[in-house]
C-alpha cells in the first residue's frame, strides 16, 4: 500500500516537473465526453506573486447536470499545495488541462471542512459560449439592492450537505480601508456570496487607461481582477485566469455578480498568500496594473478585452479635522476612481465616503459633519450637495447618516429608468467638527402681528443648541402683496421637513425624466438652516420637478385626467411661501408656528 502511494505521488511529481506554465493564444480544448475517473490532470494557479504554479488533479467523474440543464461538472481532486490550502478563495478560473489540452477551471467546492481538496471544474465549452455581444441581463444578479430586498440569510455551507457544491467565494480585497468600514458593509457584501478580506498597501494606482504591457498580461492561471475602486482606496474583486487568446479573456469560471453586460477595469494582481483555514481559505492579494476592461459577467465565467478602457468615475473627497477655533488642524485629500453601474456606484459612493470619515478624528463620540460637495454632469446642471451631521435621537452614528444622504443622491440618479447619467466628476469637503452641532427650533416672536400686504415684518427667532445658551437671530419678512385679508400662519419649520412632500413626489414617478431628477435634487432644502413659510389652506400639486402653488380643483382634474398611473400627481392640502432662509452652522430641527392678521 506504501509502495502504491509512493508510486502515485512520483507519478504527479514527474508530471508537475515535466509542465510548462501556460501561455496566452489558442490552445486545443480535451473533449468533455472523452473525461473519465482516474484521469491524471493539471491546474495552474498562484499561490505567491504572480507566477502560476502546477496543481495535480485527480479526475473523479463527471458530476451530471450539477450546473443546470446539460451542463456537467467535472468533479476532481486536488494535490499538492492545494490539500494544505484547500480550494481557496480566489482560485476561481483557475485553468485545469489534461494532456497539455484545456479542459475547464476549478471554480467550485464542496463543503469546506472537508479534509480533501474536492473541487468541481466548469467545463471550457461552457465558458468559450460567453458572447461578448451579449446584451441580457441576468434576473438574480448580486447587487447591494438585491441584498436588501431579500432579507433571506445566507446558509453558511457546513450547515449544508456534505456533497452541496457551492461556487468559489470571491475574495473582495480592501485597501485604504478601516476595519471599522469593513464591519458595517462586510455583512450586506458577505450575503452577496462575497468575501471581503484587506488587500495590502500596494500603493495608490490613479490611472485608469491600460498599462503598455497589456498585450503580454493575464497569461492562464495569473490572478485577474475586477476593479470597482482604484486610487487611494482600493476595492477589486480577485480570481484567475482560464483563458487567453492574445485580446479576449475569460475567468473565474462563476459568477462574478452575474451582471451580465459590464464596464469594468480589468487589471493583473499579485497574491501576498493563500490563507490556510477549514472555514474560510483564501488568496490575499493586490490589484496591480489596469490592462483591459470586463465586458461580460455571465453564469459560466467572467469575459474581458485586453487594451480596452472601461468607464470611471474620478473623486476627490477632502477631510479637513477642524480644531476648538474653527480653523483645520490636518487635512487629508483622497482620489480614486468608482466603476460606473446603476446597482453598484450608490454603494460604492456611500462607502468610501463613509471610509473617508471614519476614524480620523480624537473626538469621535462627539463629531459633527459639514459636507459640501459638487457633482459634474454630462449635458445637466452640476448638482450642488451640502449637508450636515450630528448626534440625535437617531439611533444610527451621524458618519453613517452622512454617508447614507450621499449614496442616497447616487441612488436617485441611477435609479431613473429613462437614461442613465453621465458622472463627469465628483468632489466633496467635508469638516470634522469637534462638538455636537444640533440645534432645535425653540420659539420665535413678531413685532406686530396686524399688517398690511407687501409690510415688511421683523421677526426674531430662537434656537436651543444641544449645550449653551439659546441662540437668537433677526430676519425681516416682507408680508406678500397678494396675500388675501384674514388670518395667516408664518411657520419656522426645519429643511428636512420641507423636503418630505417633493422628495416622496419624484420617487413615486416610475419615469422620471434625468433632469428633472437633477432639479428635483437640487431644489432641495438643506439640513442646516431654518426656513420661515407663509402657510394657506389652497392646495399644492407636486409634478415631476415642480411645485404648483394654489392650484384650483378643476385645473387640478384637467391635469390629473389621462396621466398613466406611473407618473402619479401629489396634493397636499397647504401651500406655502418661502418667505425667508436662516443660515446655521447646526443641523436644524423642528417646528414653530406664529398666527398674524392681514388687514
Amino acid at each position: 500500500m506504501k509502495n502504491s502511494l509512493f508510486l502515485a505521488v512520483a507519478a504527479f511529481a514527474a508530471v508537475s516537473l515535466s509542465a510548462q506554465a501556460p501561455k496566452a493564444g489558442k490552445v486545443d480544448i480535451f473533449p468533455l465526453d472523452q473525461v473519465k475517473p482516474g484521469m491524471k490532470a493539471t491546474a495552474w494557479t498562484v499561490f505567491e506573486g504572480s507566477q502560476a504554479e502546477p496543481v495535480d488533479i485527480e479526475i473523479i467523474g463527471l458530476w451530471k447536470n450539477a450546473w443546470g440543464p446539460k451542463q456537467d461538472i467535472i468533479l476532481a481532486k486536488m494535490f499538492g499545495k492545494a490539500l494544505r490550502t484547500g480550494v481557496a478563495g480566489g482560485m476561481s478560473g483557475s485553468p485545469v488541462y489534461i494532456d497539455g489540452k484545456l479542459v475547464g477551471a476549478v471554480s467550485l467546492r464542496i463543503s469546506v471542512f472537508s479534509p480533501d481538496a474536492i473541487c468541481g471544474i466548469t467545463p471550457i465549452d461552457l465558458m468559450l459560449e460567453i458572447n461578448q455581444f451579449d446584451s441580457s441581463k441576468p434576473v438574480d444578479a448580486k447587487t447591494p439592492q438585491s441584498v436588501a430586498a431579500n432579507s433571506t440569510i445566507r446558509v453558511p455551507e457546513n450547515v449544508l450537505s456534505g456533497a452541496m457544491m457551492q461556487p468559489i467565494d470571491t475574495p473582495l480585497a480592501f485597501s485604504g480601508f478601516h476595519e471599522s468600514t469593513l464591519r458595517h458593509f462586510g455583512p450586506q457584501m458577505e450575503k452577496m456570496g462575497l468575501r471581503p478580506v484587506m488587500g495590502g498597501a500596494g500603493g495608490a494606482d490613479y490611472e485608469v487607461k491600460p498599462s503598455k504591457d497589456w498585450r503580454t498580461s493575464l497569461a492562464p492561471g495569473q490572478p485577474i481582477v475586477g476593479v470597482l475602486v482604484s486610487g487611494d482606496m482600493n476595492v477589486s474583486g480577485l480570481g484567475t485566469v482560464t483563458y487567453n487568446d492574445g485580446k479576449k479573456v475569460l475567468g473565474f469560471g462563476h459568477p462574478f455578480f452575474n451582471m451580465g453586460p459590464l464596464d469594468m477595469p480589468m487589471a493583473k494582481g499579485e497574491i501576498l498568500t493563500v490563507l490556510s483555514s477549514a472555514f474560510q481559505p483564501n488568496k490575499v492579494g493586490n490589484a496591480t496594473e489596469i490592462v483591459g476592461a470586463l465586458r461580460q459577467d455571465r453564469h459560466s465565467g467572467i469575459q474581458g478585452l485586453l487594451g480596452e478602457q472601461a468607464e470611471t468615475i474620478p473623486v476627490t473627497l477632502k477631510v479637513r479635522n477642524l480644531g476648538a477655533n474653527g480653523q483645520p488642524e490636518s487635512v487629508k485629500d483622497f482620489r480614486f476612481n468608482v466603476f460606473v453601474n446603476q446597482k453598484w456606484t450608490p454603494f460604492l459612493m456611500t462607502m468610501t465616503l463613509y471610509n473617508s470619515i471614519s476614524g480620523l478624528n480624537e473626538f469621535s463620540d462627539e463629531t459633527s459633519y459639514r459636507l459640501s460637495g459638487k457633482v459634474e454632469l454630462d449635458g445637466l446642471p452640476p448638482l450642488m450637495l451640502n449637508s450636515m451631521a450630528a448626534i440625535s435621537d437617531n439611533p444610527a452614528p451621524p458618519s453613517v447618516l452622512l454617508a447614507s444622504w450621499w449614496g442616497d443622491k447616487f441612488n436617485r440618479l441611477y435609479g431613473n429608468s429613462l437614461s442613465d447619467p453621465k458622472l463627469k466628476s465628483v468632489a466633496a469637503t467635508i469638516d470634522l467638527i469637534p462638538e455636537r452641532r444640533m440645534a432645535s427650533i425653540e420659539s420665535a416672536w413678531m413685532d406686530k402681528t396686524d399688517v398690511d400686504p407687501g409690510e415688511d415684518v421683523l421677526v426674531k427667532v430662537f434656537l436651543q443648541p444641544y449645550r449653551g445658551n439659546r441662540i437668537a437671530r433677526d430676519v425681516t419678512v416682507r408680508i406678500p402683496s397678494n396675500l388675501a385679508k384674514g388670518e395667516h400662519k408664518l411657520v419656522l419649520v426645519d429643511g428636512d421637513t420641507l423636503n418630505r412632500f417633493p422628495q416622496f413626489a419624484g420617487l413615486s414617478n416610475r419615469f422620471l425624466e434625468l433632469p428633472q431628477a437633477v432639479n428635483i435634487i437640487n431644489q432641495e432644502r438643506t439640513n442646516n438652516q431654518l426656513f420661515l413659510v407663509i402657510t394657506s389652506a389652497k392646495t399644492t400639486v407636486y409634478l415631476d420637478d415642480k411645485n404648483l402653488t394654489s392650484l384650483p380643483g378643476s385645473l387640478m382634474n384637467v391635469m390629473q385626467a389621462g396621466r398613466p398611473a406611473t407618473k402619479p400627481m401629489l396634493a397636499a392640502s397647504e401651500s406655502y411661501t418661502e418667505a425667508a432662509a436662516i443660515p446655521f452652522d447646526y443641523v436644524v430641527a423642528g417646528q414653530y408656528m406664529l398666527r398674524f392678521n392681514v388687514r
